[in-house]
């Protein structure tokens, strides 16, 4: 037999569908607040990148005139370093190997040549001459133990750029605003004559017994 349904079965039905519909309303009315959250969260962080894109064209905008400057700059130092070579290392040159018995006629600064047979260059920072004999001189702002080699292998080769200077002696010599630890015992253990800074002037670091070598 069925039972019958009362006011009061109908009642609590239809609280329970009120109860249901205020939480899914609830629940929804949730997630629309987290979502909107995480829209305004995105939003602040799109402004951020957006700020921080905007940094980084700033610091690349500084980069590029920074890079610029330094470039400006170099190539003043490459003007002044000229100018350090031939105002002040050349003409030194004469009284430091005149000291040492090698009479100075002519300093040439950047001296260029061609290989006899066409096939390779050199370039000497100074060429220092007299009637016998050819000082050749690299000078550095840094000078490096490989800085020394490149110059071995130059003067060792001078002979085969430069015809009429074959039977003059030839001598070598590196100079040097800073010299990296030990490097100027290499040079001069090479035979190499080394000038190094001295007040406002350069001087010849090898002592009174040093024998230049001879190629």
């Amino acid at each position: 037999m069925t039972q019958a349904v009362t006011f009061e079965d109908v009642w609590k039905m239809f609280q329970e569908m009120v109860r249901e519909d205020r939480e899914r309303r609830a629940e929804l009315d949730r997630k629309f607040q987290e979502t909107d959250r995480r829209m305004q969260e995105t939003d602040r962080q799109m402004k951020e990148t957006d700020r921080r894109m905007q940094e980084t064209d700033r610091q690349m905008k500084e980069t590029d005139r920074l890079v610029k400057e330094v470039s400006r700059q170099v190539g003043n130092l490459g003007s002044r370093w000229g100018e350090f070579v031939e105002g002040i290392v050349a003409p030194a040159c004469e009284t430091l190997f005149a000291k040492r018995g090698i009479p100075v006629h002519r300093v040439s600064p950047r001296v260029k040549a061609t290989s006899l047979d066409g096939s390779r260059r050199m370039e000497i920072d100074l060429m220092v001459v007299n009637t016998d004999s050819v000082v050749l001189v690299e000078v550095k702002s840094r000078l490096t133990a490989e800085d020394v080699r490149d110059h071995l292998k130059r003067v060792r080769e001078f002979k085969e750029f430069y015809e009429g200077e074959s039977g003059a002696k030839v001598m070598g010599a590196v100079a040097g605003i800073l010299i990296d630890n030990d490097v100027d015992k290499f040079a001069m253990n090479e035979g190499l004559f080394v000038i190094v800074q001295s007040g406002d002037s350069v001087k010849l670091a090898n002592d009174e017994s040093f024998v230049p070598r001879i190629w």
